[in-house]
């Protein structure tokens, strides 16, 4: 190996191993890194917490009706985008949790009857976004705040009554969005060098590292992801303790290649299995790709004219009965199809079992399904990102009784005019295109298909494209702010 190699080599590593970027990796390798970035959102939590109690009902003048909705939804999906999963890292529910763990000392495993696994997380997560239209959560400061107590309250029952972190791995909705939608993150928690975990005896990376007297220096995974072994970003929520917990420093944060490497879903991925074998993984993706259109769907014009179709039809008043049958019909549209495309490319494999098909593609889905929400957050983002601006104004102005910041600019809001930001969101659901494309051309290709087993999944893939095309072109309500 030439002197040239070994450098080009060695350059390569440190620009993708974050814990060796200035500033930034001295931050990462910083025992309470995440601990700082947690009590910045929970400061921001209780600012939401007053306002949403104690501020103006109505709310794009409302923190809490402005900053979840439109700002916190849009930074999420950039994050994931650019970043990682940041906001599970930084995640302020988890402070109180904390608590609990030391107060509660849990011992108890997450039982069977409660539906291990992420199948009471999915039932939550369609619930959280019928409730989300059927009672305008968008637009009550009060039960937004009310929200936030939710998570509180029960991020510190789960954890306190059931060891690990059962609230991330089993019920979080939010965090399994955060999950699929790391599949598109440029970032990953692995291994420097897989020979130095083959020599390790310790496993403190997934079992805590603890002081001769028999305490607990630092936690080790509490999902169960043991890193030699751990395939790309399902499941992890960045906490980084494996980082801190590893005794030789071989856990870091490292840049990688979207997508490509998350495509196998034969890989045995620790804590988690084989995806072709999990029927909850597969339904979440289903699930969020099914809600991240219906979500939309219910901000543009068309929803109105349908709901009183289905009224007169149905002989039903009753919005919240009619939105429920809205997304049950939805889901289920696209489970019909995604189970029919399975079974064609199953039986143009050569005979498979007729499921082998649904069990390896239903996954393609997730990049378009992502693309799908980053795309209808951007909206809101980009149309209400200086509302802040006067908010804050607004907020200053209550709580002193003095202009401290100037009046109130309620005209601000959009950071691009409405034409651009149009234009870059069909971009965005086109990149979540091209990505469920790849990911369905590659997988066949791992498998040794013929193009022809895969055309139901590509025909599905630009049905969905071509239906959020549309939707991202029909005028669609600017929640969030006073022009909404």
């Amino acid at each position: 190996m030439t002197l040239r190699t070994t450098l080009t080599q060695g350059i390569s590593r440190s620009l993708s191993d974050l814990q060796r970027w200035p500033i930034l990796g001295y931050w990462l390798r910083w025992r309470h890194a995440r601990t700082s970035a947690q009590v910045v959102l929970l400061m921001l939590a209780l600012l939401l917490l007053y306002d949403g109690f104690f501020g103006p009902p109505l709310a794009p003048k409302n923190y809490a009706g402005v900053l979840p909705w439109v700002h916190w939804r849009g930074l999420v999906v950039l994050a994931l985008l650019f970043a990682g999963n940041l906001f599970c890292f930084a995640c302020p529910f988890l402070l109180p949790r904390r608590l609990a763990q030391r107060l509660f000392q849990p011992r108890r495993a997450w039982p069977r009857w409660l539906l291990p696994g992420k199948w009471l997380a999915l039932l939550l997560l369609v619930l959280f976004f019928w409730a989300y239209e059927a009672f305008d959560l968008w637009a009550s400061p009060l039960l937004t705040a009310w929200v936030i107590i939710a998570y509180f309250v029960a991020a510190f029952l789960i954890d306190g009554f059931f060891r690990g972190a059962a609230f991330c791995k089993h019920v979080c909705p939010i965090g399994q969005f955060n999950f699929l939608g790391s599949l598109a993150s440029p970032t990953v928690v692995s291994v420097r060098d897989p020979t130095v975990c083959t020599r390790c005896t310790t496993k403190d990376c997934i079992r805590g590292r603890f002081a001769a007297t028999g305490q607990l220096i630092q936690r080790g995974c509490e999902l169960g992801l043991f890193q030699p072994r751990k395939v790309g970003n399902l499941d992890c929520t960045f906490c980084l303790d494996c980082v801190h917990a590893c005794p030789v420093n071989n856990v870091t944060v490292q840049l990688r290649v979207p997508v490509l490497a998350e495509i196998d879903p034969t890989a045995n991925r620790s804590g988690i299995g084989r995806l072709s074998t999990r029927p909850d993984w597969m339904l979440l993706v289903l699930g969020l790709t099914a809600l991240g259109f219906l979500n939309a769907f219910g901000m543009v014009s068309p929803i109105y004219r349908l709901l009183q179709w289905l009224s007169q039809t149905l002989h039903i008043t009753n919005e919240a009965v009619l939105l429920a049958f809205l997304f049950a019909t939805g889901i289920g549209m696209l489970g019909v199809a995604a189970v029919l495309a399975g079974v064609v490319t199953s039986l143009l494999a050569d005979a498979r079992p007729l499921w082998w098909g649904f069990q390896r593609f239903v996954y393609s889905l997730a990049p378009l399904g992502f693309g799908m929400w980053t795309a209808h957050y951007l909206f809101h983002f980009l149309t209400g990102a200086l509302t802040i601006v006067p908010l804050t104004q607004s907020f200053i102005l209550d709580t002193l009784g003095y202009p401290l910041l100037g009046w109130p600019a309620w005209q601000l809001a959009s950071l691009l005019t409405i034409d651009k930001v149009n234009d870059l969101v069909l971009l965005v659901l086109a990149l979540g295109f091209f990505g469920s494309t790849l990911w369905a051309l590659v997988l066949a290709r791992q498998l040794h298909l013929q193009f022809k087993a895969i055309l139901p999944w590509l025909v599905l893939l630009v049905g969905l494209f071509l239906f959020g095309v549309w939707l991202l072109s029909q005028p669609m309500e600017m929640r969030g702010t006073l022009l909404g």
